[in-house]
């Protein structure tokens, strides 16, 4: 299934592309006038150079690309990043560096990659505890299931 969606980049090479035909996410690059360093355990909003129009049935995720989060111990700090389908600002990463080391970001530097996902809307019940169902987890939370 393919959706048509509209994005306004402020230059070609800050449209979003998938890597290779099987990718699930777009590779969304910096869009920067001059490298930014990222310093240990600090967070920047990185511009993504791009707005966009989602239909009212989808949202975007933004996440980290493994390969950085890997080798470089960077991170979106807010993963997966929401952006709602009535946005039309430009897209930012809150990209977070979890290493001991600094990074820099140059312009056009693939940061993150973004998936388009379908939205499912619910009505909302109000009800007490105790009547909710009884399951086999039940109250089991953290760690209940196993390591």
């Amino acid at each position: 299934m393919t959706e048509n969606i509209r994005i306004a980049a402020q230059h070609p090479r800050y449209m979003p592309t998938y890597a290779t035909p099987g990718s699930v996410g777009l590779d969304i690059v910096a869009s920067l006038t001059e490298c930014v360093t990222i310093a240990q355990h600090e967070t920047v909003k990185i511009p993504c150079g791009f707005s966009m129009e989602l239909p009212a049935h989808l949202e975007a995720q933004i996440r980290p690309r493994s390969g950085l989060s890997a080798k470089h111990g960077l991170t979106v700090l807010n993963s997966p990043g929401t952006i709602d389908p009535d946005y039309r600002g430009e897209v930012c990463v809150l990209l977070h560096n979890t290493s001991q080391q600094v990074f820099s970001v140059e312009d056009g530097m693939r940061i993150a990659q973004m998936v388009i996902a379908p939205i499912v809307r619910v009505s909302v019940v109000p009800t007490t505890q105790d009547t909710l169902s009884i399951s086999e987890r039940n109250e089991k939370g953290f760690g209940s299931s196993g390591i």
